[in-house]
């Protein structure tokens, strides 16, 4: 029988999946910019109406709609690939449009040290 400390949640290599294969930090930033986005704009278009509070329950709506959206994508853009795929390939697309720069190495082709020229080795005394 195997030991009953296989089981604990510290053996695992990566965050577990909480909603639609979203890791709770995955979710948490979901929610942090649904609601930056959701709240100004609801509010505004609630004030724009004349009903102010009602902006708030329009912001949850949003929020709600737009974790599901997000996690479904994010459900899609993962499926069969290793942990971290997506991060990886937001950096290169970063990277690519020269907004943040990527920690991988992208080029192709052949490797020089920098040298035009031999070094000679010094001589030992003997």
């Amino acid at each position: 029988m195997s030991n009953r400390d296989d089981i604990l949640a510290n053996r695992l290599n990566a965050e577990p999946s909480i909603f639609k294969g979203c890791s709770s930090s995955e979710l948490g930033v979901i929610v942090g910019v649904a609601a930056l986005i959701w709240l100004p704009v609801s509010l505004l278009l609630a004030w724009l109406m004349g009903a102010v509070t009602m902006g708030f329950g329009i912001a949850g709506v949003g929020v709600v709609a737009t974790v599901i959206a997000m996690a479904t994508l994010f459900q899609r853009l993962k499926r069969g690939r290793p942990d971290g795929y997506y991060q990886q390939q937001i950096a290169i697309q970063l990277n690519d449009r020269g907004l943040r720069r990527s920690p991988f190495i992208r080029r192709s082709g052949a490797w020089d040290i920098g040298r035009s020229r031999s070094a000679t080795l010094p001589l030992r005394d003997r």
